[in-house]
């Protein structure tokens, strides 16, 4: 008994039918992972305006501290004379992360030896600007930092 031409045709319609679309479906589960690996999901910035950057006790004066401010470093700063600053610790010349030098009393990047006075301006090497400025408020012990 032999099958008809027609459902033999059917048959193998149906056949390519699932076999393309396997090939399909195996080409989408190879390329979306390597898709989605190469275009990152946007990066949301932190809406946090303020931050506890530490305790008045904890920064004794001519000492600074790195504390995190969302998703970028500051620093905070207790000066020789007991005031505090804020200050955005990325240096504005290649993005290195600034210290407080209690020594030369002012902020340092050690990247390429750039220096910044105490109200974060750049007073040597190659920063081509100053620090980023955050307001500094005291409540009972704790020390507030926000973006003014």
């Amino acid at each position: 008994m032999s099958e008809s031409p027609e459902r033999s045709s059917r048959r193998r319609r149906f056949l390519n039918f699932l076999l393309g679309t396997s090939w399909g479906a195996l080409l989408v589960a190879i390329l979306y992972p390597i898709v989605k690996f190469l275009i990152p999901p946007p990066s949301v910035e932190s809406s946090q305006s303020s931050v506890v950057a530490g305790t008045v006790k904890e920064l004794h004066p001519n000492s600074g501290k790195i504390f995190k401010f969302g998703s970028k470093p500051g620093i905070l700063i207790r000066t020789p004379a007991g005031e505090f600053r804020a200050f955005s610790a990325i240096c504005t010349h290649l993005g290195c992360i600034v210290q407080y030098r209690p020594d030369l009393r002012h902020i340092w990047c050690a990247c390429h030896n750039g220096h910044y006075d105490l109200y974060g301006r750049n007073i040597a090497g190659p920063p081509p600007r100053p620090l980023e400025r955050y307001q500094v408020n005291i409540r009972g012990n704790e020390i507030i930092v926000s973006k003014g």
